[in-house]
Parts: C-alpha cells; structure tokens; sequence
C-alpha cells in the first residue's frame, strides 16, 4: 500500500511538472528576451580584455577607437562598437580559426568608459556622465544634482544620434512625470544622448 501511494504521488508531482512546463518556458522565454535586450553594448573609449587561452602572449588590453575599432593579434582590425562581449568574442574566435585550431577567446569589459552621456543647461552640476549601468532621464537629471530655479522644466529635450549619425530630439516634460502622467516619456539613456534643460 505504501508503495503504491508513492507511485501515485510521483505521477502526480510528473502531470504537474508536464502541465505547468508551457507557462513555465513561456516565463523563461521572457526573461532571456529582457535580458538579451538589456546587454551591454561596447562605444568608443571602452577598455576590453581579450584572452585566448593557452596561447602565450595573447592576453591585452585593448581600447575601442573612436572609430568603434579594436587591433588584436592575428585578427586585425575589427569593428565592435555596438556589439555585446559575447559577439565579439565570436568575431575574434572566426578570425582566429583561420590560425590556431579550436581558440578558446574570453573578451571582458575592463572600463566601460565610452559610456557617456552630457547634461547641459539649467541643472546644478552640468557636464559629462560616465555610467556604468542602465539610467533613464529622472536619474540622469538627480545625476546633475536637479534643476535650477528658472529652469523649464516642461521644455526639456534629449538629443540622440542614430548609428548614421542623423540626431533626433525627444521631447520630456518633467512637471507631467511629477505628477504620474506620461511615464513613457522618462526613456533609458544611451551612450551618447545629450540632456537640455533651458
């Protein structure tokens, strides 16, 4: 008898697991799509550590050109600007497969330093921003230790450039965030956009 209930809490504890894996790999399928669109991507000035493993004298550090370039042994010039690490170090591995049998390449982010964005205007603290993670308007403006008095703040526009470099303005309206309306307006930052609060 015991054995018996044993086997029917295992079927048991087995239907649930079968029914209840669709929404299950529905919930992970959304969080690998959020996390895919939330990784890194490199911009000029970034400071990258390439490794390839067991190969001596292939471990630098290399910066990211204005360009959006990096220089490695054996690979060249290669372009990663905007790229994650993880496709960059595919890049690195498919150029190096012409050289070395099986590379094993580990590219890490040393300084993200390319990641800036300015804020100029009425604000207490105006200038350039280095940040290290994901930040919206309302951080970015606390960043620049808040507004002036006279500033206008319904007027306030981020400038943005496409990766042609044609710029776009999005317009922010603080005094409708600070009253809970139009949250969409409050966009996270990229590198690169400028904040202007006239």
């Amino acid at each position: 008898m015991v054995r018996f209930e044993r086997v029917v809490r295992l079927l048991t504890v087995t239907a649930m697991i079968i029914f209840s894996g669709s929404s299950y790999a529905g919930e992970l399928e959304k969080i690998s799509s959020k996390t895919v669109k939330n990784v890194y991507k490199v911009n000029p000035g970034d400071i990258l550590e390439i490794n390839v493993w067991k190969e001596e004298g292939m471990i630098q550090e290399v910066l990211v050109r204005p360009d959006g370039g990096i220089s490695f042994p054996l690979v060249g010039d290669l372009n990663v600007q905007d790229l994650s690490l993880v496709e960059i170090e595919k890049a690195v591995t498919e150029k190096l497969n012409q050289y070395l049998s099986d590379p094993v390449v580990t590219v890490s982010a040393k300084q993200l330093l390319g990641n800036k964005i300015y804020v100029i205007g009425k604000v207490n603290k105006p200038g350039e921003y280095i940040v290290n993670r994901y930040v919206d308007v309302m951080q970015v403006l606390s960043m620049a230790g808040g507004m002036t008095t006279f500033a206008a703040v319904n007027d306030i526009i981020v400038l943005r450039r496409d990766l042609v470099g044609k710029q776009q303005v999005i317009e922010f309206e603080y005094g409708e965030l600070e009253d809970g309306d139009e949250l969409q307006q409050n966009i996270m930052m990229q590198a690169g956009d400028v904040v202007v609060v006239p």
